[in-house]
This record gives C-alpha cells, structure tokens and sequence, in this order.
C-alpha cells in the first residue's frame, strides 16, 4: 500500500508517519482551499490570507485524522491488538495492526472509535466557529474553524459507510461476525460489499469525467480503485492468516542456504553468487555456520563498480537485527507479519549465534496456495 515514508514522531508510543503521496494531497487540498473555498465563501479577503487559510485548513484536517486513527490505535491496544504505527497517505490515514481484532466486540470498538472522535471534533469546531463569528473574530480565523467542523463531518460520515474496509465496513464485519461466529464469512460479505461500492465510485468518476467535472471525477475514480482493491485484499489477507495461523516456520526452512565467507569480493559475490542464484540476500557466515551478518542487493548497488574487485563482503556486512532475523520457533503469521513490515522476502533463521537456515516469502505462498486448494 505505501511507498517512501516519513517518520514525524510518537505519540502514546505509536509512531505517525506519512507517506511521500500524502504531501501531494496536502499541496492539493490547500490550493483548493485557498483558491476555491475560501474564496467563494468569505469574499474580499487578500489572496495572502486565503493562502494562510489554506495552508492551516490543510494542518488542522491533518492533524484530524491524526486524531481519527489515534482514536482507533488507543482501543485497539486496550483490546490486546498490536498497532505498528499510523501512516497518512494520498488517501486519507490508516492505523496499522499486526494482527486482526481477536473478537466481534474489540472488532466493533475500534472501528466505532474513529468516526465518533470525529463527530465529536466537528461538533466542537462547529460550536467554535459559531461562537467565533458572534464574537467577532476575524473571518479568516472562523472560516478555518468552520471548515474543520465541516471535513470533520465528512470524514464521519464517509468512514461509517458499511464498505470494508472502511470503518463502517468493519462495524458491519463485527455485526455479521458476531451473528454467525465466522469471521471469514463476515469478511468475505463486507469485502464483496466494500469492493461493490468501490466500483460505483469508478463509474460516478468516469461519468463526472465525462461531464466535464474532471478534478471530481478523477477524485472519485482513484478512491474507488483504492477501495475496491483494499477490499479484496482484506480477504485474501484473512485467507492467508487462517492458512498460515499455528504454522511453525520449521517447516518451510531451507536448512542449506547459500551462504557467502566474509573474505569474498564483491566481484566474486556478484559474478559466482548473486548472477548464479538471483537471491537478494545472502547470510555471510565463517567457521561451522556462524553467522557474521548478511549482505543483500541494495548494498552491493551502493558501492562504486570500480571497487568491486578489491572490496570484501566482510567489509560491507549488514548487522544481524530484528528487522533480518527470526527465531526458529516463530509461527508463520509472525514470519509474514516481519516480512509485510520490512519488505523482505527471504529472512535468516538465527538461533543464539548460528544461521539455522532461510525462510522466504516463496515457500510460504506456495504453502498457502495447496492448502486453499486442497481445503476447496
């Protein structure tokens, strides 16, 4: 879902990052704010201060769905579910879990977390802004508030649509789940009517196109595409898990990897090892398999041609770590969870200071792939 991200900082120990697409919905959202907004509603104002009202409408819905995600990330952790962070993009902000809520009722209280914060923001800007304009404010600063009264509404309104995964999807998932007691079901229903409203959004986008409203209709395409393929995803997500779930990694180990000594060049390494076995991760290891670290694609990529040759593996060797490494005993959830989370698709299965062997993200699906077909 994301590309290059951000860190911005931590909050109740959950990270808020965004994602390189976020900043261009930010210019976006307050050119058109302060080009067509803003202008429209408060006249004669300089085209100065409709910038600054742009650009602090922009902050403000920023740090609402900021709020908004927090709001789930919070009741998400009081009902035992690991959140990894929260991570605004092109499309709005989500809060990253590790896992799916464990029952209907911590399904139902997060998801209903996040629209009623909102509801609540809007009501108290609308109750500032009137108050403000009473007051006498300047309009531009009671035009900000009541813009923000009013996105926050929206944002409400628009995640309490019982498509999945939107937040309304996933209170409708709750419901389903809870009446049948079969989450797969309950998923397999709000997904097929998340990925439905998805594709009316694709065709109001197209007929907007069509009628001249191109901003709009572009809008409403792109969100339709997003929703209609997160939906499915979601599913087979849940497929995944269900099929890897209690599934300990030993099974999937490839217990004689191709490994590299610390004394080999990088020429050596790409011509002999990377060209031969097209991996992008190689453990390097000395001695009766004692793992010094590991040396991948990105890094060789990364060191000018001309060193090659008198450059060793031993002298650009990556730290063994959390984000390389995994525990024999680990389930294959928690493989994939590590995976998901670093981008990688081959992990060094470590135990005290000895390479046991290579797990990838190959052998897991091709698992998971004779298990769907055998259990259908």
């Amino acid at each position: 879902m994301f590309g290059k991200r951000i860190d911005l900082f931590k909050i109740f120990g959950f990270e808020v990052r965004i994602d390189l697409s976020w900043v261009i919905l930010a210019i976006l959202i307050a050119w058109s704010l302060s080009a067509g907004l803003f202008p429209f509603r408060y006249e004669g104002l300089s085209q100065h201060t409709y910038w600054i009202m742009g650009i602090v409408g922009a902050i403000g819905l920023f740090l609402s769905i900021i709020v908004h995600e927090m709001s789930h990330s919070l009741v998400a952790r009081r009902y035992g579910i690991p959140m990894k962070g929260i991570t605004l993009f092109i499309f709005g902000g989500v809060a990253e879990m590790s896992k799916e809520p464990q029952s209907p009722k911590a399904e139902f209280m997060m998801a209903v977390a996040g629209p009623i914060s909102s509801i609540l923001l809007a009501l108290l800007f609308y109750a500032a802004g009137m108050f403000g304009e009473n007051a006498g404010w300047p309009q531009a600063v009671y035009g900000v508030v009541k813009y923000l009264a009013w996105i926050n509404g929206i944002l409400a309104g628009f995640n309490l649509l019982p498509a999945f995964p939107l937040d309304g999807g996933r209170i409708l998932r709750s419901i389903l789940w809870g009446w049948k007691n079969n989450l797969r079901w309950a998923t397999r229903i709000s997904s097929a009517i998340g990925a439905g409203f998805g594709l009316f959004l694709i065709i109001l986008g197209v007929l907007q196109f069509i009628g001249g409203e191109f901003i709009g209709g572009m809008w409403f395409f792109f969100i339709g595409m997003f929703l209609r393929n997160a939906a499915k995803m979601s599913y087979q997500q849940l497929l995944v898990r269900r099929a890897l779930e209690g599934e300990p990694i030993k099974k999937f180990i490839k217990t004689d990897p191709v490994t590299v000594p610390p004394s080999t060049t990088i020429e050596k390494l790409v011509e002999d090892y990377i060209y031969q076995h097209h991996y992008k991760l190689f453990p390097v290891v000395e001695g009766e398999n004692r793992l010094l670290g590991c040396i991948t694609l990105k890094q060789v990529k990364e060191i000018p041609r001309e060193e090659w040759s008198r450059k060793t593996v031993g002298e650009t060797i990556l730290s063994c770590s959390a984000e390389n490494t995994i525990s024999p005993h680990a389930d294959a959830v928690e493989t994939l969870a590590l995976m998901n989370r670093t981008g990688a698709s081959r992990l060094m299965v470590v135990e005290g200071d000895r390479l046991v062997g290579i797990i990838s993200l190959k052998d897991l699906l091709k698992f998971f792939e004779l298990k769907v077909e055998l259990d259908n």
